[in-house]
């Protein structure tokens, strides 16, 4: 997969891409992650990205013709291959949809994801028209695009083939939309605190039996939302 990645602050990218499991998956080729500046799309000496509003308002806004530049310009650099190529071009906006588990599984099965960090007041309507999907990573307002965009890219690349074992992922939290049962490793007891003696017993049925109902009551205790759809594990 190829991620490209537009900002108007590229430096606060150095270091999230370059540790752990990212790291490894840039180093094992599964994934390529670009960051371009925004501002290298602009006409004029001054490098502008954004303009005030019309009609007045407060803050300002991003320019269409400086996104629409930059998304031709990384189209050509990536031609798509013979059949197609799966490219979602994504605008991070809090008026999107909320990102979740389900939808990362989904971008992570693309060849090609373009992320739009936004900055300002917002965004000039019209390059609405030149994406494929609005996505927010909460209901709060960040300064800008960039963390969410960092925050996307995580879990869409741990869900590479090849990235994570694939055992690992099958058991996380939002799998099947249930929390993730508790875990223990040693001591066995600590501070009069000890491990559930089922976990100790070595009867795998058993022990698969605990983890699903400690799954369902921890959603039911903190997310009791997602079990109208929460499948039970297999």
């Amino acid at each position: 997969m190829r991620i490209d990645i537009l900002t108007i602050f590229p430096e606060m990218f150095a270091g999230p891409f370059d540790q752990s499991i990212i790291k490894r998956a840039k180093d094992k080729k599964l994934v390529t992650i670009k960051i371009h500046n925004l501002r290298d799309w602009t006409r004029d000496k001054h490098k502008t990205v954004d303009d005030k509003p019309f009609g007045g308002g407060a803050g300002m806004v991003m320019k269409v013709d400086v996104v629409d530049s930059a998304l031709r310009s990384l189209k050509r650099k990536k031609n798509p291959p013979a059949g197609g190529e799966k490219r979602k071009i994504i605008l991070l906006t809090p008026q999107g949809k909320n990102f979740n588990q389900l939808l990362a599984q989904k971008l992570s099965k693309q060849q090609h994801l373009i992320l739009i960090c936004g900055h300002y007041e917002g965004f000039d309507e019209r390059i609405r028209c030149l994406v494929d999907e609005e996505i927010s990573i909460g209901d709060y307002i960040l300064t800008g695009g960039e963390i969410p965009a960092m925050a996307m890219v995580d879990t869409v690349t741990r869900l590479i083939p090849g990235v994570i074992e694939a055992k690992s992922l099958k058991e996380e939290s939002f799998n099947k939309n249930l929390l993730e049962y508790p875990q223990y490793t040693r001591p066995e007891i600590y501070k009069k605190m000890t491990v559930p003696a089922v976990l100790l017993s070595g009867n795998h049925t058993l022990i698969k039996k605990w983890r699903e109902k400690e799954a369902l009551k921890r959603t039911k205790k903190q997310r009791a939302d997602l079990l109208k759809s929460a499948r039970l594990y297999q």
